[in-house]
């Protein structure tokens, strides 16, 4: 899932990795979230994402499910937006001219200092793989940011990083369903 809505959300900035809060929105979003994830899974174990706004988001999951364990992970960080970290999302063309347009959003491709999306995409690999062998049988919520949401989920789909971003925007509080298919049995 993505984190609830932050400040800088409200105010259309890219954090990137800055380390902001969630809004008051925010928690209500994590809360309707976690009754949501009641009513259909038992989650066993949350990863999170070491930023506050992933980790007040699966803090507030956690409390409300009686889960125990919050495992925070590296691998989960957003991607590193370089020049790009605190810039206005309308900025985006005067830094660089590398984009991909989709599903009403700017992915910027290249930027100074910007993680690139193949980098974000073997990060997401090496954690899903991670969580396979750590927990084979568990339910597990993953609590992370946009971008490295939408390369765990082509990561998991085997698609690369290109078919990864041409997917439906991942909003606030989203979740997407990953499932191993062999271990579904009607």
């Amino acid at each position: 899932m993505r984190h609830g809505q932050d400040t800088d959300n409200v105010a259309k900035i890219l954090n990137g990795r800055r380390d902001t809060e969630l809004t008051d929105l925010g928690r209500e979003q994590a809360k309707a979230t976690a009754q949501k994830l009641a009513a259909a899974y038992s989650i066993k174990i949350i990863y999170s994402s070491p930023l506050k706004r992933c980790y007040e988001t699966a803090r507030i999951i956690a409390e409300f499910l009686h889960v125990d364990e919050i495992i925070v992970d590296e691998h989960l960080i957003e991607r590193e937006f370089g020049i790009l970290t605190g810039k206005p999302l309308a900025d985006i063309p005067k830094y660089t001219d590398k984009i991909l347009h989709s599903d009403g959003v700017n992915y910027f491709l290249e930027a100074e200092g910007t993680e690139d999306f193949s980098s974000a995409y073997e990060r997401g690999k090496k954690i899903l793989d991670e969580i396979k062998e750590r927990h084979p049988q568990d339910n597990i919520l993953i609590v992370t940011h946009g971008d490295t949401g939408k390369m765990i989920r082509a990561a998991f789909h085997d698609w690369g990083w290109e078919k990864g971003l041409m997917m439906p925007y991942f909003d606030n509080a989203s979740v997407l369903e990953l499932f191993n298919t062999q271990d579904i049995i009607n």
